[in-house]
């Protein structure tokens, strides 16, 4: 029986952190493509959806700081996991709230990056990919960081469940602005 890397490799798919233009350029187009005010209930109930839209020189400037993780079917973008690092805390007043949170919750000096946001194309779900992009994330930052932090909307089961898979757990359940939110945790020292 195959295993799930053996089934990425034969795909082609490559993990690594994001060094181009064009790798953010197709980051954002796929986060277009996902974006929950253009799905309809149906489709994000199935397949999921992201919630943020983020600009190119936001996504440049969090890459430059901390490089984002793409899955690569040749050239092209078919995954992501954004990396949000602390510092930004202040420059997205809409997350403000999930980092005072997150300070909160964890042990005063605990080391963390925010996922900020995940997505897989569609053609590409249900491969592992979700899986690989956290397993590179974990590699990528475990010397720096002792925590990856992603914040997940209740109705978002898909993606919750995806996470709880891989071994992310609650931080807190809170309610905010008549929704319910999951805050998750996974350890970056997981990762061999």
């Amino acid at each position: 029986m195959e295993t799930t890397s053996q089934n990425r490799q034969k795909m082609g798919i490559i993990y690594r952190q994001a060094h181009s233009a064009d790798q953010l350029k197709q980051i954002l187009e796929l986060q277009r493509e996902n974006l929950v005010e253009g799905l309809t209930e149906e489709i994000r109930s199935a397949e999921g959806f992201v919630t943020l839209k983020h600009s190119l020189e936001l996504l440049a400037h969090m890459n430059a700081v901390c490089p984002h993780i793409v899955a690569l079917d040749g050239d092209k973008v078919i995954g992501y996991a954004l990396s949000m690092h602390p510092s930004f805390s202040e420059e997205l007043p809409l997350i403000q709230p999930m980092f005072k949170r997150v300070k909160a919750l964890l042990p005063a000096g605990s080391r963390f990056m925010v996922m900020g946001q995940v997505c897989i194309a569609k053609d590409y779900r249900k491969k592992g990919i979700f899986r690989g992009l956290y397993h590179r994330m974990q590699i990528a930052l475990r010397n720096d960081f002792e925590w990856i932090i992603t914040e997940v909307d209740d109705r978002n089961q898909r993606s919750l469940n995806a996470h709880y898979a891989i071994g992310f757990r609650d931080m807190e359940v809170y309610e905010s602005d008549g929704r319910t939110w999951h805050l998750i945790q996974l350890p970056t020292a997981a990762a061999s």
